[in-house]
């Protein structure tokens, strides 16, 4: 578990810590849940609230690695679609297609947003 705090995230050093965390997974499967990661917490610094957290669970096989989000806020994400003119609001449209499903589960206090991305690669 990898606890996000409210100063600006250092996204580079989220998607270095996911790759430690999953040091088993192909290079093409990494690269999914690395770009999934960096989806869900950047979501979490532009919309969410503190306290805040990320999981990784799973090897990549047979399942695939489940990521979850936990932040403060009620709010729930919604998946909208984008526009080639859009600068941003691609990011749940990218956790769309790179994951076999993902959601929102509300908690007491906010939510967790987890995706599970499928990993089809062995190391």
């Amino acid at each position: 578990m990898l606890e996000l705090n409210s100063d600006v995230a250092d996204i580079a050093e989220v998607r270095r810590w996911a790759r430690s965390a999953l040091p088993e997974l192909h290079e093409d499967d990494l690269m999914d849940v690395q770009l999934v990661v960096t989806e869900l917490v950047s979501n979490v610094y532009d919309h969410g609230r503190f306290p805040a957290r990320l999981e990784l669970a799973g090897t990549g096989r047979p399942d695939g690695v489940t990521v979850m989000v936990e932040d403060a806020s009620p709010t729930l994400p919604k998946l909208r679609p984008s526009s080639p003119d859009s600068v941003r609001g691609r990011g749940l449209v990218l956790v769309d297609q790179l994951s076999e499903k993902w959601g929102v589960t509300p908690r007491t206090t906010g939510k967790a947003v987890w995706a599970v991305v499928p990993c089809t690669e062995s190391a």
